[in-house]
């Protein structure tokens, strides 16, 4: 397999989408089991497609955007056999001029997610990683997965976790078991604290802990935010302030696709009070600078 290297032109591109799901993989192999998906599409109640990579990259393309395209490795969590990450690098590598690859590991897996970690980054190429504390089971404060930080934090690569309400395993019984209050932004504070060199994205609106996720990135100067996952009429209020404020150098444009599409989120963020001197950084240069692209600015 071919590893990833960008040749994503960022003069041509007009943004860069950081939260894109790979949810189908070769031979129609699926991210979640059957009841999670449908689960989710009735949250979001959407029963469109779920594209494949080279579609995806396809999309993209289409609307001059780039976009960071993963899966979540929750293996031991959900007995679901994960989409390997080393085929979304593949795919990614494929497409290089749109899609930038993550990775996933499990970190119940201890010693071989750390190993998996080092595989993709070196051989791969991936760029940062994917965490989903609720769909994975973990606590992400616990020191046990320290070593796992560490590895990331002295590789460069980008730690992007899942925070707030989610719409996997919603309405089923006792929500199939996962727990909502391992994506609680605040779980994140002492990672950071304890990796300060380690650039966290606390993904999405982090309803209902949306304060303290506005407390941590304000706070920690190595975490960020993204604003995917919820049409940006729901934003609450105080997100919506502080991206076009304060952490406006902080805050990345995400749709969630395919369950949000980048083409409701842009129409949708017209209704929103932001200041539209923040929708360039927010749009592409602050994820650009945080992942390190050439000419960032």
């Amino acid at each position: 397999m071919s590893r990833y290297e960008s040749t994503i032109d960022l003069d041509r591109i007009v943004a860069i989408d950081t939260h894109v799901h790979i949810e189908i993989g070769a031979h129609d192999h699926s991210s979640l089991p059957a009841d999670l998906a449908d689960a989710a599409s009735a949250y979001f109640r959407t029963d469109g497609p779920r594209p494949e990579l080279d579609a995806i990259a396809d999309y993209y393309r289409a609307r001059n955007m780039a976009a960071v395209v993963f899966t979540v490795d929750a293996r031991t969590n959900l007995g679901q056999e994960p989409i390997p990450s080393s085929e979304i690098a593949a795919g990614a590598a494929r497409h290089s001029d749109v899609l930038i690859p993550y990775g996933s590991v499990d970190p119940l897996r201890g010693t071989a997610a750390l190993d998996d970690a080092k595989r993709l980054i070196e051989e791969s190429g991936v760029r940062g990683f994917k965490f989903h504390p609720t769909v994975q089971g973990f606590d992400p404060s616990d020191e046990r997965f320290y070593p796992l930080y560490a590895e990331l934090q002295a590789a460069g690569s980008i730690a992007l976790f899942h925070t707030g309400q989610t719409g996997i395993g919603a309405g089923l019984p006792g929500g199939r078991g996962l727990r909502l209050g391992l994506s609680n932004p605040i779980l994140l504070d002492g990672v950071a604290a304890d990796f300060p060199e380690l650039q966290i994205v606390m993904a999405h609106p982090s309803v209902p802990w949306q304060e303290e996720a506005l407390s941590v990135a304000t706070h920690k100067h190595n975490t960020w935010i993204d604003l995917s996952g919820w049409s940006p009429k729901y934003f609450p209020a105080e997100l919506v302030r502080y991206a076009g404020t304060v952490l406006k150098d902080r805050v990345l444009f995400g749709s969630d696709f395919p369950l949000i599409t980048p083409d409701r989120w842009l129409r949708d963020i017209e209704t929103t009070s932001l200041k539209p001197e923040a929708l360039p950084g927010i749009m592409k240069h602050n994820a650009a600078r945080l992942l390190g692209m050439g000419g960032a600015s």
